[in-house]
């Protein structure tokens, strides 16, 4: 039979904190992919509107409304919300990058932990 090891509290503790952090990190790639998402999204409505004719009828969503709008406000007001998102996609790739360090530190950290405790 084998011995069962008792994990000492301080480890747990770690391990603990180890799995806030991985839930932290999915939180902030998904955020990141709904940003990416609404770039490509504001990106491609833009592409579209350079396309159009100046006095061509143009409508935005508005809840459950289509709402006529003209061009050049539309086309500021799109280029406006792609520079807050990008702006948002900085953030978050900073968030993801100190999180993922955070990460790789505390996995080396719990295992020479499990190592001086003759775990591993």
């Amino acid at each position: 039979r084998g011995v069962k090891m008792e994990v000492p509290q301080n480890i747990q503790h770690q391990l603990g904190q180890f799995q806030q952090l991985q839930q932290q990190a999915q939180a902030i790639t998904m955020q990141k992919q709904t940003v990416d998402i609404q770039i490509k999204e504001s990106e491609t409505a833009l592409e579209e509107l350079q396309k159009t004719e100046d006095d061509a009828e143009i409508f935005k969503t508005a809840g459950n409304l289509l709402i006529k709008v003209k061009k050049d406000e539309i086309t500021s007001e799109l280029e406006e919300k792609l520079e807050t998102l990008q702006l948002r996609e900085k953030t978050i790739a900073r968030q993801e990058e100190r999180v993922m360090k955070k990460l790789e530190e505390m996995q080396s950290s719990i295992q020479d932990a499990m190592k001086s405790s003759g775990l591993s």
